[in-house]
C-alpha cells in the first residue's frame, strides 16, 4: 500500500471517531446549558408564584389559573404549555391551585429543590418551593423530552452542513495528501531519471524538514560510493599499469630460458625469473594490502591496541630481512608508569601500517645499521639511518609506485602509500623529517590535529 492510500485511509478511519467524540460531547455541552436554562425559568416561575398568586389564595377553596387565549383571541407564538405543569398545595397536601398538567404531579410534603419524578410514565424535572409560613408548596415542572428535543435540535443543525461539506471534506483532505507528498514524487522522479553513473547530490534546500535526514543520508550514501567507485578505478588502473612491466618482464625471461644454450646462461634466467615472479609477489600482495585499507570502515576500529604484541609480531616478520641486510632492529618502550600509545582501532591495519614502517625503513636503511621503534605516550617513531634527504625526497614519501632511484632492494612504492592511508583511518598523521646532523630519517605517527569546519 502506498503512503498516498495509508494516509487517506488513516484520515478516513480517524475523522469520523473524532467527530463522533465531538458530537458525543457537544450533546454532553448542549444538554448542559438548556438545562441550566429551563431550571432557572422554572425557579422563576415559582417564585413569580409565590410572590403574586399566594396572597390572594382563599384559605379555603380551589383557585384556577387564568385560562389561555384562543385561537384567533390573541397571538400565542409558537408556545406549547403541555409539557409544562403548575400546582400548590396547602400544607396538607391539598390542591388549592393548579393547571391542568399540575394535577399529576407529586406531592412531597418536605421537598425542597429540584426532582427528577416519572409522570405518566414519562420523566418530569420538578422543582419544589416552600413558602416562608410552611402554610403552601409550589410545584413548578417540565417534561424532559421537551429538554431533549432542543437539544436533538441545536445538535443536528450543527450535523447537517458538516453531512453536505462531507465530500468537499474529503476532496481537500485528498488534495492535501498529494500535495504534501509531492517532494516524495519529485525526489524518486529524480532518482528514476539519473543513470547508474550520477551520484550527484540530491538538493535538500528547499525539502520539507522531514526529508532531510533522509536526503543528508542519501547524499552521504552517494558520496561514499563514489569515492569507493574513485578507488576501485584507481586501484585497477594502478593495477594495470603495474604490473605490465613485470610480466612483460617475465615473458622475456621465459623466452630466454627456452632459447638458451648454455646451462649458465639458463640459470641466470631463472634467477631473473625467481627475483621477477618474487617482485610480483610482493607487489600484488601490497595492492591487496592498499584494497583492504581503502575499503575499510571506522566501524571496524573498535579493538583496544595491544602494542607489545604487535610490535612483537612486527619485529618477527622483518627479522629475516634485518638479518640479511644485517640490521639491528630496536625498541624503546615508555617508562615502567607509563603506558604506550592509546589507541582504539583495528589490530590487524596497525600491524600493517608499523610493519610496512619498519619495513621500509630496514630495506632502505645503509647495511649494517640499524632501525629504531621508539615508542612513546602520545605517538611512535621509526628511525634508520637512511640520511639526510632532501625536502623534496620527504615530500615524495607516500606517494604510489614512487620509488627513489638507484634502489638495489625489491619493492613496490605503495608500502608508505598502505601506511598513510591506516594512519588516516585511525585519525592519525604520519610526519616524516631528516636530521643532517645524524643523517637519520624518522617517520613519526601522531593524532592528526582536529580540524573545526
Amino acid at each position: 500500500m502506498s503512503l498516498q492510500r495509508r494516509l487517506m485511509l488513516y484520515l478516513l478511519v480517524c475523522a469520523p471517531l473524532v467527530w463522533a467524540v465531538a458530537m458525543a460531547l457537544s450533546v454532553d455541552r448542549s444538554r448542559h446549558e438548556v438545562n441550566e436554562l429551563y431550571d432557572t425559568e422554572l425557579i422563576r416561575l415559582a417564585r413569580q408564584i409565590q410572590a403574586t398568586l399566594l396572597p390572594s389564595l382563599p384559605l379555603q377553596g380551589r383557585a384556577a389559573f387564568p385560562p389561555l387565549p384562543q385561537a384567533g383571541q390573541a397571538d400565542s407564538g409558537e408556545g406549547d404549555v403541555r409539557d409544562l405543569a403548575v400546582v400548590v398545595w396547602d400544607r396538607n397536601g391539598t390542591i388549592v391551585m393548579s393547571d391542568r398538567e399540575g394535577e399529576s404531579l407529586p406531592f412531597e410534603a418536605s421537598a425542597v429543590g429540584f426532582k427528577t419524578t416519572q409522570v405518566a410514565n414519562q420523566a418530569w424535572r420538578v422543582y419544589y418551593l416552600q413558602s416562608s409560613s410552611g402554610q403552601w408548596l409550589v410545584g413548578v415542572g417540565q417534561g424532559l423530552y421537551e429538554r431533549d428535543e432542543v437539544v436533538y435540535d441545536l445538535v443536528a443543525s450543527q450535523i447537517l452542513p458538516w453531512l453536505l461539506v462531507l465530500p468537499l471534506l474529503l476532496l481537500a483532505m485528498a488534495w492535501a495528501v498529494r500535495r504534501a507528498l509531492a517532494p516524495l514524487h519529485e525526489l524518486t522522479g529524480n532518482l528514476l531519471s539519473r543513470d547508474a553513473g550520477d551520484l550527484a547530490a540530491v538538493p535538500a534546500a528547499q525539502a520539507p524538514n522531514e526529508l532531510k535526514p533522509l536526503l543528508g543520508a542519501m547524499n552521504s550514501l552517494f558520496e561514499r560510493i563514489d569515492g569507493l567507485l574513485k578507488r576501485e578505478r584507481r586501484f585497477t588502473a594502478d593495477a594495470a599499469h603495474e604490473l605490465r612491466t613485470p610480466l612483460a618482464v617475465l615473458r622475456a625471461q621465459w623466452d630466454v630460458v627456452k632459447r638458451s644454450q648454455s646451462q649458465e646462461e639458463r640459470r641466470l634466467a631463472q634467477q631473473q625469473m625467481d627475483e621477477g615472479l618474487t617482485r610480483m609477489d610482493r607487489l600484488v600482495t601490497q595492492m591487496l594490502a592498499l584494497s583492504r585499507a581503502e575499503t575499510a570502515t571506522a566501524e571496524l576500529l573498535d579493538a583496544e591496541i595491544d602494542w607489545p604484541r604487535i610490535v612483537e609480531q612486527v619485529m618477527s616478520d622483518c627479522l629475516d630481512l634485518a638479518d640479511r641486510r644485517s640490521i639491528e632492529l630496536a625498541c624503546e618502550w615508555p617508562d615502567s608508569n607509563r603506558p604506550p600509545m592509546p589507541l582504539m582501532g583495528n589490530t590487524h591495519l596497525i600491524t600493517v601500517l608499523l610493519r610496512n614502517l619498519i619495513d621500509n625503513a630496514a630495506r632502505y636503511a645503509p647495511r649494517g645499521s640499524s632501525v629504531l621503534l621508539r615508542l612513546g605516550t602520545a605517538q611512535f617513531e621509526v628511525e634508520n639511518g637512511g640520511g639526510p634527504l632532501s625536502a623534496e625526497q620527504l615530500a615524495a614519501f607516500g606517494q604510489r609506485f614512487h620509488r627513489a632511484p638507484g634502489q638495489e632492494e625489491v619493492g613496490s612504492g605503495l608500502g608508505i602509500s598502505i601506511a598513510q592511508r591506516i594512519a588516516a583511518l585511525h585519525g592519525l598523521e604520519i610526519v616524516y623529517d631528516s636530521d643532517p646532523a645524524t643523517a637519520t630519517v624518522r617517520a613519526t605517527v601522531r593524532f592528526a590535529p582536529v580540524t573545526s569546519d
